[in-house]
């Protein structure tokens, strides 16, 4: 699982193992050393928010994502689904969870368990 953010918005990519593996448990965690300190990332199915959801506690991001969001995401080709939620004070944080493309350029990360790229050519 991958993790990127820019400002206010979250945005996470899981492979075709993790994927899976959310689908069987309803949650993924990723962790980040800096030596002493810890941030933790995780991918949470909850039927507590309507919309994909965020918090940021004790060092770690919780992504929310409710049921129906999940089934219909992990069950379909659909890539990925996104939602700005309201944090107050008129701003809002943008969520974005999507499967994992192979890289149509070179990289030098092992991308063996990522999602074929649709937009490549034969």
């Amino acid at each position: 699982m991958k993790i990127r953010i820019k400002g206010n918005s979250v945005r996470i990519r899981v492979t075709k193992s993790e994927v899976a593996r959310f689908t069987e448990e309803g949650r993924l965690e990723e962790k980040t050393e800096f030596g002493d300190s810890v941030l933790t990332y995780a991918l949470q199915c909850s039927d507590k928010y309507e919309n994909p959801a965020a918090d940021f506690k004790s060092n770690l991001i919780t992504v929310y994502i409710p049921t129906r969001v999940k089934k219909e995401w992990v069950e379909t080709d659909q890539v990925g689904f996104n939602h700005r939620m309201d944090i107050g004070n008129d701003k809002t944080l943008f969520i974005l969870v999507e499967k994992d493309f192979v890289c149509l350029d070179h990289t030098f990360e092992d991308q063996s368990d990522n999602f074929p790229n649709p937009n490549r050519t034969c």
